[in-house]
């Protein structure tokens, strides 16, 4: 198949990072287009003065020519819009350089694939982009020197205009060389099939219900007025946010100064507080803390011409699992809901605000809780809301070939209940004989199965459920006995890891599904499914413990710095669990696509469909739960409810 390089250069006033791609791309202006057939000379068209060839438009419509971009879903949306196409050209006839670069563990981006690569500098990203992009591709500022003017042209800055033709020429360049250097670790058709569905998904879109989202904005600014001018009568502080201002205020009152004041610790700061001033500004503060309609503002400016927001959803975005991240409104960190009268909340919303403020004390909580049931299915159709049951568990269960784990989940149980009982040796049921272990069984199950301690289970809580170290400490070796095959598969994975780097050589787990090997400079797991998940540059080095460790390099996700990152078992069994777990559900996907359910999104191990017909739960359920060939002896399990708006039931 021939293959066309594509990367283009827009201009527009909208922000890309706050409206998302899809609503950029109805919005923006094609300045450039540059391109390159198979391994010829990369050509410039600029569209500031010329159109692109007839030709050219018939390629870009062609499925016996391959399309290939960094970020590919910018270049396919946008040239949709210039073609006036009445759908998005199809992503099948699309391979995107970027999702290639995420599956071997890279960054994901052409300027750091370039340098972890090693390109030479007549290679590499050209570094003068960032000051061209933002002098042509965006908006100015009027001045008195540029004539008032608002937009850059060529003719502005033609010397500028001719180093941003060629910058977009190295970009069709780099594009090529980097994809070609990943050629070999092409994607399998299964996950090339994938990324095309996960497209056709972001191309659908949810529909937002933007009365409930204008009305949700509108509420919490007349709230946070309200709670302002309070605050500012009580205390007289110019700016009662302000945690400084607070901090200094609170210590003229009470005679001490609190080191911090955060949602965390404002229970504790109000026990030390005598004065009933204080302790009422603290509870506003808190209300004020929580006021954020950020995720009703992200959908309201991302909402597209048809009333829907697209885009939400990064296939591949967890680069060491291959599992989806949220964008824009980042739908896999919704808060969730649990008010008993949620259609009375959402109803009152949209109808009467003040009767809403009337009846409920605490409105921030409420619009929280109402942001989910701002996607709505269209007119005619309700959603279809089914997922996995347990999964992470079942997986692991299964991979570690943990048998009385996989007996729980054949006869139905409570995994929770069972994993008690293992842990104490009594009957445990849930609202039943020793019903209170479950919820340490609960903590347990959610803490220890990735090689997790005493620390992990404070992290879930636990101290805060009244548990004291030492019977930490039990619960974690308890669990730890109750589950030995578990336990050994962390260090088997770690035993195998450490072989390969070591030993440059090729490692099979059969018991455990897996094989691992290092290959061009890269530590390769293959999972079950046949999927690879990748670690670059591996080595065994000593750690701050002096204890021999793995690491690689990889993205810090609190910094999001390239650097060189550790791990163990226990992680890497989680990244292993995770992956495995994204792909049951990517089986489902497809599954559920080929019976024409039309998903709209996906969070984590849960589908949301729109469809004509409620009662077809049960079918999407059941085609959820059907056996998996690379997967013999998983038992897999889904569930599910339909509803008239988003929720979690």
């Amino acid at each position: 198949m021939d293959t066309l390089a594509i990367d283009i250069e827009t201009y527009s006033d909208l922000d890309i990072k706050k409206v998302g791609g899809y609503k950029y791309a109805e919005n923006c202006e094609i300045l450039l287009f540059g391109f390159a057939f198979n391994d010829a000379p990369v050509k410039v068209i600029d569209l500031t003065k010329d159109k692109l060839p007839g030709e050219l438009c018939e390629i870009l419509n062609n499925p016996l020519v391959l399309k290939t971009a960094y970020n590919a879903q910018f270049e396919r949306t946008v040239l949709s819009h210039y073609l006036e196409r009445a759908t998005f050209l199809p992503a099948a006839q699309w391979a995107c350089t970027m999702v290639l670069s995420l599956t071997l563990g890279m960054p994901g981006s052409l300027e750091r694939d370039s340098k972890v690569l090693n390109l030479s500098e007549d290679e590499a990203k050209l570094s003068t982009g960032k000051s061209l992009i933002q002098y042509f591709c965006k908006p100015c500022r009027p001045t008195k020197t540029n004539g008032g003017r608002v937009r850059n042209m060529p003719e502005h800055a033609p010397d500028r205009w001719r180093q941003f033709i060629e910058y977009n020429r190295r970009d069709v360049e780099t594009e090529r060389i980097i994809r070609k250097k990943m050629e070999r670790f092409k994607l399998k058709k299964s996950e090339q099939k994938l990324y095309a569905l996960d497209q056709q998904i972001n191309d659908r879109g949810v529909k937002i219900d933007i009365s409930l989202v204008a009305k949700a904005i509108k509420a919490d600014t007349e709230f946070s007025k309200k709670i302002s001018s309070e605050a500012v009568r009580i205390s007289g502080l110019a700016n009662p946010n302000s945690g400084e201002q607070l901090k200094r205020w609170i210590e003229k009152q009470e005679g001490f100064f609190p080191a911090s004041i955060t949602k965390n610790n404002i229970a504790e700061v109000k026990e030390k507080c005598r004065s009933s001033a204080v302790r009422k500004m603290l509870d506003l503060k808190m209300l004020l803390s929580k006021t954020s309609v950020k995720k009703y503002t992200a959908m309201e400016i991302a909402r597209c011409n048809d009333g829907r927001v697209h885009g939400l959803l990064q296939f591949y975005g967890a680069n060491r699992t291959g599992r989806w991240a949220g964008r824009l409104v980042q739908v896999q960190n919704l808060p969730r809901n649990s008010m008993p009268d949620l259609d009375d909340a959402r109803t009152l919303l949209k109808i009467d605000g003040e009767l809403l403020e009337m009846l409920y004390d605490n409105i921030p909580d409420v619009l929280s809780q109402l942001i989910r049931t701002a996607f709505i299915p269209k007119v005619g159709c309700t959603f279809i809301v089914a997922d996995f049951s347990a999964i992470e568990a079942r997986v692991i269960a299964w991979l570690a070939n943990e048998k009385w784990r996989l007996k729980v989940f054949a006869d139905g149980g409570d995994i929770y209940c069972a994993s008690a009982t293992q842990m104490f040796k009594v009957p445990v049921v849930k609202h039943g004989v020793n019903g209170e272990l479950r919820q340490k069984g609960k903590i347990a199950e959610l803490a220890l199965g990735y090689q997790g301690s005493v620390g992990a289970l404070k992290k879930m809580g636990a101290d805060k459920m009244g548990l004291s170290d030492d019977e930490l400490v039990e619960i974690v070796a308890k669990w730890r006995k109750a589950s030995p095959n578990i336990v050994r598969f962390w260090y088997d994975v770690e035993n195998a890891a450490k072989k390969a780097i070591n030993e440059k050589m090729f490692v099979k787990l059969p018991m455990h599904h897996l094989t691992m090997r290092y290959e061009a400079g890269m530590l390769r797991i293959e999972l079950p499914s046949s999927r690879i998940i990748s670690y670059v540059r591996p080595r065994i080095e000593k750690n701050n413990q002096g204890r021999d460790a793995i690491t690689y390099e990889g993205m810090e996700q609190a910094s999001k710095n390239w650097g060189r990152l550790e791990t163990y078992g226990g992680k890497l069994v989680e990244n292993i669990v995770q992956a495995t777990a994204r792909d049951c559900l990517a089986v489902a996907m497809r599954r559920l696509d080929q019976h024409d359910f039309k998903i709209i999104m996906h969070v984590h191990d849960e589908v949301i469909i729109e469809h004509e017909d409620p009662n077809a739960l049960k079918a999407a359920c059941d085609i959820m739960g059907q056996p998996i060939d690379w997967a013999p002896g998983l038992l897999l399990n889904a569930d599910g409810y339909t509803t008239n708006y988003y929720k979690k039931d």
